[in-house]
């Protein structure tokens, strides 16, 4: 997760178990803008065998549809399921198993991707293969809830702009939403949690390091200058963050709770 920074630097960030695995979550995103409720990334559903989720070792109580039912919504009420890219721990949860056939969790839902990073991931390279399940990804086109976010057909939510970065993977979709005059920034894989803010923390998933760094070192620039809220989707404890400019570079500045600004 910290490529090549050394372990007795990260583990002091957090800290590796006997099995030198961290703990890490899976926060997704809900927005509800007028009659439209808008879902940012799943997780990665619960479809695959015994022996795929053993490599994880999952722990929790909490899962996507407990905290949608929390809200008080279900899954028949998310009108758009974007997704930052086609990982499967951010989209597996996307596609449910039903009597051995696969069928969409958000049956009401568009779902949106954008072309580039659909060639991507339907035709995976060797990197990335394992990542990029076909169980996943098709029963999305196939269902004709697909649709791709272009400059010709961007995402129909005013204030809901797009970052498109091509370090971890090609083409994911950072999504920046106004907010209460804030600026909230859904990170994804850019920035996994407050521990990959200083410039060399990329993770050895990364297809392009040298770019991730590139495209985290502009982006969080931007970030500190104009005060955004970083939403840290993979963070086990820390949902949001700011950062800021110093001597040493781009540092973290503050972390809290979304609700604390909602």
């Amino acid at each position: 997760m910290f490529g090549v920074v050394p372990k007795s630097i990260w583990n002091k960030l957090n800290p590796a178990d006997e099995n030198n695995m961290c703990s890490w979550a899976m926060r997704c995103l809900l927005i509800e803008d007028g009659d439209r409720l808008i879902l940012i990334d799943n997780g990665l559903g619960d479809k695959q065998d015994k022996k795929f989720f053993s490599f994880y070792a999952l722990h929790g109580d909490d899962s996507l549809l407990k905290s949608l039912h929390a809200a008080g919504y279900s899954a028949d009420d998310v009108t758009d399921m974007f997704l930052t890219h086609l990982h499967f721990d951010h989209c597996g949860g996307g596609v449910k198993r039903v009597n051995d056939k696969l069928q969409l969790t958000f049956p009401n839902a568009t779902y949106w991707s954008n072309a580039d990073h659909w060639q991507w991931a339907t035709k995976p390279n060797a990197r990335e293969k394992a990542s990029f399940l076909h169980e996943n990804i098709l029963p999305m086109q196939e269902s004709g809830c697909l649709k791709f976010i272009s400059a010709e057909q961007p995402f129909p939510i005013p204030g809901f702009d797009i970052f498109y970065a091509s370090g971890h993977t090609d083409k994911m979709m950072i999504p920046k939403i106004n907010y209460k005059n804030r600026v909230i920034c859904f990170m994804a894989d850019l920035l996994p949690s407050a521990a990959h803010v200083p410039l060399p923390y990329v993770m050895g998933y990364d297809t392009r390091p040298l770019l991730t760094m590139t495209e985290k070192e502009a982006f969080l620039k931007e970030a500190a200058e104009k005060n955004y809220v970083l939403f840290l989707e993979h963070d086990p404890i820390h949902e949001c963050c700011t950062v800021k400019q110093t001597d040493r570079g781009i540092r973290l500045d503050q972390t809290f709770q979304l609700k604390d600004i909602l």
